[in-house]
């Protein structure tokens, strides 16, 4: 068995991050806001920083429910998501502004809901 209240606690950083991410992506209406202004820049900045946060969590889920947890909600790309923080970490200059726009844009909010799931029910369990 695991900490419960450890990884409600990552949970709920995720759950900031992402939330913190999803409210600097609010102003940004296409990749090239990203791409064409040093303010977009430094948004996208901002925002990889937020996913790697989130991907470190992510894997530190895994380590400490010995990859049990994640892998009971199959609707997230979990593996895709962790590999995104090892993507801006290691290949800061190799990003693709698109992908990220992508996510921010299309996958946040899903994992979002998922992450509240998942805390809910680890209280209920």
């Amino acid at each position: 068995m695991y900490d419960k209240e450890l990884v409600v606690e990552i949970l709920n950083q995720i759950e900031k991050a992402i939330t913190i991410t999803l409210q600097r992506f609010e102003i940004v209406n296409d990749v090239k806001y990203f791409t064409d202004t040093p303010y977009g820049m430094e948004k996208l900045d901002s925002i990889c920083m937020q996913l790697i946060a989130i991907g470190e969590s992510l894997k530190n889920i895994d380590k400490i429910t010995n990859n049990q947890l994640l892998i009971k909600y199959p609707e997230i790309d979990w593996k895709g998501a962790k590999g995104m923080r090892d993507i801006i970490s290691h290949h800061y200059f190799d990003i693709d502004a698109d992908e990220i726009y992508y996510v921010c844009d299309k996958k946040l909010a899903d994992i979002l809901q998922i992450i509240k799931t998942i805390k809910q029910d680890i209280v209920d369990i």
